[in-house]
């Protein structure tokens, strides 16, 4: 898999996350999910185009590449594993997104396969 910064795996699991639920992606879509301004995706868009990790067609509509996707993907099953690992401990749904965001980034994947082999022996590992 490609390397890529924390930023970047925010945006191209946002898009998937929107996709998932909307069907279609759109910069607007984008700024209301992080709570910004349409320039700062707009910029974010145009770097994310320019590494080949999106496309977008003639009306704007974000789609992701196989690379986008593969990334996007891989971050957002760590976001759902953590998010369950951490409401199975009692965390509140809300607190456990959150925190699952900051970690799913720095967890390295030894950590994280240990974790996920953890949860299969003893529990689900896959989110609902």
């Amino acid at each position: 898999m490609k390397k890529s910064n924390k930023t970047t795996e925010d945006y191209l699991e946002a898009v998937l996350m929107i996709k998932e639920k909307k069907g279609i992606v759109r910069s607007v879509d984008i700024a209301e999910y992080f709570d910004i301004k349409k320039p700062s995706v707009t910029y974010a868009t145009k770097m994310l185009k320019e590494k080949g990790y999106i496309l977008m067609d003639a009306q704007n509509y974000i789609t992701l590449t196989d690379t986008g996707l593969e990334i996007a993907a891989h971050i957002l099953e760590r976001h759902r594993v953590l998010t369950k690992v951490f409401t199975m401990l009692g965390v509140d749904e809300e607190t456990a997104m959150e925190d699952a965001c900051r970690v799913e980034h720095d967890l390295s994947p030894e950590t994280y396969e240990a974790l996920a082999k953890h949860l299969e022996k003893y529990g689900s590992v896959k989110a609902e």
